[in-house]
């Protein structure tokens, strides 16, 4: 699938400087919902196109920033669109018809019971790892979790999802020579797996951090 994604890409990036922003955004809501579609092939060619000029006017800082930023509203519309729909089907129908909508029961009784075992935290972790990454909104749209907590994990780790590919894209677009997208998208993951696990862990401790804090305020309101 990579490979036949990649081989379009030339077109698309010829459309780049007036389309650019428009198709990451369009790009991520297909890659965060359930359909599935690697978003690496979006975000590592955004930040090697930002490195060398070639995704709209600015200097290639903001043109990086604003990738990131249309690449985190797009997450969050495939994500939304997840929690909805999970939100009104409810879960015995995605578990007996999800796979005719790319939602195998597998990963979908995995991401519920991370879900139901550590919390609405999990949307923000669970951002980072392939496969649960898609279908974590599903099981925060059934357990009906707070919308604006869930639009926040949500931004966080798609957030820190969107920077680490498109870091790595810019990085090769200063570095790198000529190059096929191919190329580029496959050296763009190796980068981004090889930060992945400490990001992970960090991730993973500032969670608890979080859930810390908030028991320790939940105390002190009881005790007041």
């Amino acid at each position: 699938m990579l490979e036949t994604l990649a081989s379009h890409l030339d077109a698309i990036a010829a459309l780049a400087p007036a389309w650019g922003y428009f198709f990451i955004f369009v790009f991520m809501a297909v890659e965060s919902s359930f359909i599935p579609f690697p978003s690496e092939v979006v975000m590592v060619p955004a930040g090697f196109l930002a490195a060398r000029g070639e995704l709209g006017s600015g200097s290639p800082a903001v043109c990086l920033s604003l990738a990131v930023f249309f690449g985190v509203l797009g997450s969050l519309a495939g994500a939304f669109a997840n929690y909805y729909i999970a939100l009104w089907v409810g879960k015995p129908f995605l578990e007996k018809y999800g796979r005719w909508f790319f939602v195998k029961p597998e990963p979908l009784a995995r991401a519920c019971e991370v879900f139901n075992e550590y919390g609405a935290a999990t949307t923000f972790v669970c951002r980072l790892v392939p496969v649960i990454r898609q279908l974590i909104s599903i099981p925060a749209g059934i357990s009906r979790m707070p919308l604006g907590e869930f639009s926040l994990f949500t931004a966080l780790g798609a957030g820190i999802w969107s920077a680490i590919l498109a870091a790595a894209g810019f990085l090769l677009g200063r570095s790198a020579g000529d190059i096929s997208y191919l190329e580029l998208v496959s050296r763009g993951q190796e980068i981004a797996a090889r930060h992945l696990p400490l990001v992970i862990f960090c991730a993973v401790a500032l969670v608890a951090v979080y859930v810390v804090a908030s028991k320790l305020v939940m105390r002190r309101r009881r005790a007041s």
